[in-house]
């Protein structure tokens, strides 16, 4: 594995899990030394053991040095494509440095597994690169399709696997290679789809962008419905039962974030622009848009629930990383309207079972502390803005006891509005109205 950060090391273990032998290359000495400790830096459900139990079968190891790649005959490179910090554009900085590491180590009949998240493109220019330094090698493009949270189940049953292969001998031959990386789930049923290289590098950003425009389309629903009086979940639930649509990924809310949706999104649309063919995603620039103004309506809500002023209000903020179930706190909706309310004024208090101390670390203006009972303690309003588990099993009644007022915003239309109102709290979410 070329890069062992979240991709990287959860590909890692679970590669050992199937068997094979598996080594570990990262130039973050730091990550590198918590992985030979069999510790995930990072919160991923089921990783830490999967990790250790890899580590005691002496399948897997860890390295700093490029040299330890060094008689794996096939070679995944697993590194981050961040957005830019000029532009919208993918950061191809750490791909073109793996690549140029991993060469000078390539052997005759080594496969290269481009993994990443890349501009469609990038396949071409770095096959043509392998190509003239080792003429023996392959580059093939496997996607990922990891959700955080769910990523060791992700691996290890994949709804599908894509290749992306070179015409005549030299794709057949990677494509058998492939086939004996993932014999186990491939003997589980998952569907296999052999393309070439530009289709292999759409479809990741091509599945991204979908979810991302039914998740703003519910989203601009909400805005309609809190117009109008509607109640947007209800009309989720209407909508979703039409089989063309469906009721997944129809939940109103605060909208996206992370490190996959909002960059990649952004990193389309300036690929189809240097393509010639940006009016084919401009609709994707609405869908940014839609999914930032939940953020700002959130705020806008909070104010008007403290009579228009945050200034010096005690605000409580349920939830700090982008989704439940991860410590990425990667452009996270619920850390950015916590922080807006801190600029705002408000003196605001968060907490999150796991992403708090890289959560401080974005935001070290902000106060944090270990439990809800905590943070809402004295808080004139308690917004949820991450659906962890230990935050929708609160129980209201209790939680209203601590509070100085019981009003809650529910940014995840998550909690039950009339169990939360009948423990007499004054209860409010995206697209519900006062209702």
């Amino acid at each position: 594995m070329i890069g062992c950060g979240y991709l990287g090391a959860v590909h890692a273990a679970c590669m050992a899990k199937l068997g094979h032998e598996v080594s570990g290359f990262d130039v973050d000495g730091d990550k590198i030394a918590a992985l030979q400790r069999a510790e995930a830096p990072f919160f991923e459900p089921g990783l830490p053991g999967l990790l250790a139990d890899a580590m005691a079968t002496g399948r897997l190891s860890f390295s700093t040095d490029p040299a330890s790649v060094v008689g794996s005959t096939v070679h995944f490179v697993c590194v981050g494509t961040p957005q830019r910090a000029s532009s919208n554009a993918a950061d191809m900085v750490y791909v073109d440095a793996a690549i140029t590491t991993l060469i000078p180590h390539l052997a005759d009949g080594d496969l290269v597994v481009g993994k990443s998240t890349v501009p469609v493109g990038t396949a071409e220019r770095l096959a043509e690169q392998i190509s003239q330094a080792q003429p023996g090698a392959t580059l093939v493009w496997n996607p990922e399709f990891l959700r955080e949270g769910f990523a060791v189940k992700d691996t290890l049953h994949p709804d599908r696997l894509v290749y992306g292969v070179p015409d005549g001998p030299a794709g057949e031959r990677a494509t058998a290679i492939l086939d004996e990386v993932y014999a186990t789930p491939m003997g589980e049923g998952t569907p296999r789809i052999i393309t070439d290289y530009a289709t292999a590098q759409l479809v990741k950003v091509a599945a991204n962008s979908f979810l991302a425009t039914k998740i703003s389309f519910i989203n601009a629903m909400a805005e309609l419905c809190e117009a109008t009086g509607a109640d947007v979940t209800q009309l989720a639930d209407a909508i979703g039962h039409d089989v063309r649509i469906g009721r997944r990924f129809l939940n109103a809310g605060l909208g996206f974030g992370g490190g996959c949706l909002p960059k990649d999104i952004r990193a389309f649309m300036a690929r189809a622009d240097e393509l010639g063919v940006d009016q084919a995603l401009s609709f994707l620039r609405e869908v940014d848009a839609i999914n930032l103004r939940r953020r700002e309506r959130m705020v806008t809500l909070a104010r008007e629930e403290l009579g228009g002023d945050l200034s010096g209000r005690r605000v409580a903020v349920l939830g700090a990383s982008f989704k439940p179930n991860s410590d990425d706190v990667r452009d996270s909706p619920a850390l950015d309207v916590a922080a807006q309310l801190g600029e705002a004024g408000a003196l605001v208090i968060v907490t999150d079972p796991e992403a708090n101390a890289n959560a401080k670390a974005k935001q070290p203006q902000l106060d944090f502390v270990g439990s809800a009972e905590e943070a809402v303690a004295g808080a004139e309003l308690v917004l949820l803005l991450t659906e962890w588990d230990d935050f929708l099993t609160l129980d209201p009644v209790a939680l209203a006891t601590l509070v100085d007022s019981p009003r809650i915003l529910d940014g995840r239309n998550a909690l039950d509005p009339q169990v939360w109102r009948d423990a007499g709290w004054t209860y409010r979410a995206l697209g519900r109205g006062k209702h």
